[in-house]
C-alpha cells in the first residue's frame, strides 16, 4: 500500500507497481469483468468474422469503397476484441505481472491501435455518407477504390504509429515524468494527446452524422409538402426517414459507449483517483467493447445487400442440410439486390 501512495507522486517505473492498477478487490468484480469481456469479445468476434466473410464473399460488394470501409471497421474490432480481453483478463481478474515493461507497453499498443482503428473507420464510413449525399453526382469520382485504399493504409499506419509512441520511449519511465494514474507506465502528457486524438475523431464523426441527419430531415420535410409527386420520391422519403433513425442509433451509442471513459481519462489528469473510481474505470472500459460488438448490427447487417449476402448463405446452409433442389427465393432475392444504387447501399447502412 506504501507503493501505490508513493506512485501517485512519483514516477515509479517498478514491475511491482502494476500491483497498485489491479483495482478489483473481491471475486464477484472480477467474475462480473471476466463474464462481460468474454460475452462481448466472442459476440464481437463473431459478428464482426460474419461481416468480412459477406463483405468478401461477393463481389459486388467487396469492390465498393464504402464497403472497405465498413471491413477496415470489422478488422480493428476483432482485434480489439482478441487484444482487449486477453490483456484485460490476464491483468485485472488473474493478476498476471509476470511480464516485463516493454510487454505491458506492447499490449497496451496493441489495444489502442485497434481501438483508434475503429473509430477512423467509422470516421471514413462517415465521411463516405456525408459526400454520397451532399454531392451524390460526384461520389463515384470522388470516393473510388484507390483512393479508399490509400485512405486506410494512412489510417493504420498513422494510429499504430501514435499507439507505439510509449514502447518507443514516450514513457514516464524514459522520460522520468508524471506517471498516469490509470495506466502503468504512460506518461500523462502522451495521455492527454492520444484524448485529443480520439476526441478529434469522435468530433468529426458526430459532425458528419448531424450534417447527414439535418439533410436527411430536410428532404423528408420537403418531401411531405410535395405528396402530390408519389412513387420514387415517397420510397425515397421512406429511406431517408430509415437513414434518420439509423443515424440516431449511431451517434448513442457512439457517445454513450466512448463519455464514460474519455471523462475519467480526463479527470485523471487534473485530479487523484479513489480506488472506486479506478473500478468505475475498469468497468467502464467494457463499453468500448460493446461498441465494437454492436458496430456489425448498425454498419453491416443493416445494409440491404449484406443482409441479402447473409440470407443466401442461411439458405445455402439449409440446402446442404436438407439436400434439396437450390431455392428460388434467394436467387430472386439477391438479384433485386443488385439494383441498388452506390447511395442507396451507404444511406441505407
Amino acid at each position: 500500500m506504501d507503493i501505490c501512495k508513493s506512485h501517485e507522486n512519483t514516477s515509479k517505473c517498478s514491475v511491482n507497481t502494476m500491483e497498485c492498477f489491479m483495482v478489483l478487490s473481491t471475486q464477484a468484480q472480477k467474475i462480473s469483468i471476466a463474464t462481460l469481456c468474454g460475452l462481448f469479445g466472442t459476440l464481437c468476434i463473431s459478428e464482426n468474422s460474419l461481416v468480412l466473410y459477406l463483405i468478401f464473399s461477393s463481389p459486388g460488394t467487396r469492390r465498393k469503397p464504402s464497403y472497405l470501409f465498413i471491413s477496415s471497421l470489422a478488422l480493428a474490432d476483432i482485434l480489439a476484441s482478441i487484444i482487449f480481453v486477453c490483456s484485460f483478463v490476464n491483468f485485472h481478474v488473474f493478476n498476471e505481472t509476470d511480464f516485463s515493461k516493454e510487454m505491458f507497453l506492447l499490449q497496451l499498443g496493441g489495444v489502442n491501435t485497434s481501438f483508434s482503428a475503429s473509430l477512423s473507420s467509422l470516421l471514413l464510413t462517415a465521411l463516405d455518407r456525408y459526400i454520397c449525399i451532399t454531392r451524390p453526382s460526384e461520389y463515384k469520382l470522388l470516393m473510388t477504390r484507390k483512393r479508399a485504399w490509400i485512405a486506410l493504409g494512412v489510417l493504420w499506419v498513422t494510429c499504430a504509429a501514435i499507439a507505439s509512441l510509449p514502447l518507443l520511449g514516450w514513457n514516464c519511465c524514459t522520460l522520468n515524468s508524471t506517471c498516469s494514474k490509470l495506466f502503468p507506465f504512460v506518461d500523462d502528457n502522451y495521455l492527454s494527446s492520444w484524448i485529443c486524438f480520439i476526441m478529434v475523431l469522435l468530433g468529426c464523426i458526430i459532425y458528419a452524422y448531424v450534417h447527414v441527419l439535418w439533410r436527411a430531415r430536410h428532404h423528408v420535410a420537403y418531401m411531405e409538402k410535395h405528396q402530390a409527386q408519389a412513387g420514387k420520391q415517397n420510397t425515397r422519403m421512406r429511406m431517408d426517414v430509415m437513414l434518420a433513425r439509423t443515424l440516431v442509433i449511431v451517434l448513442t451509442v457512439l457517445v454513450l459507449c466512448w463519455s464514460p471513459v474519455l471523462v475519467l481519462m480526463i479527470y485523471s489528469i487534473f485530479a487523484s483517483l479513489s480506488n472506486h473510481l479506478r473500478k468505475v474505470f475498469a468497468f467502464c472500459s467494457t463499453l468500448c467493447l460493446l461498441n465494437s460488438m454492436v458496430n456489425p448490427i448498425i454498419y453491416a447487417l443493416r445494409s440491404k445487400e449484406l443482409y441479402s449476402s447473409l440470407r443466401r448463405v442461411f439458405s445455402q446452409f439449409r440446402r446442404q442440410l436438407k439436400a434439396s433442389e437450390e431455392s428460388p427465393e434467394a436467387e430472386s432475392t439477391h438479384k433485386s439486390s443488385v439494383i441498388e444504387t452506390v447511395c442507396e447501399d451507404t444511406h441505407v447502412t
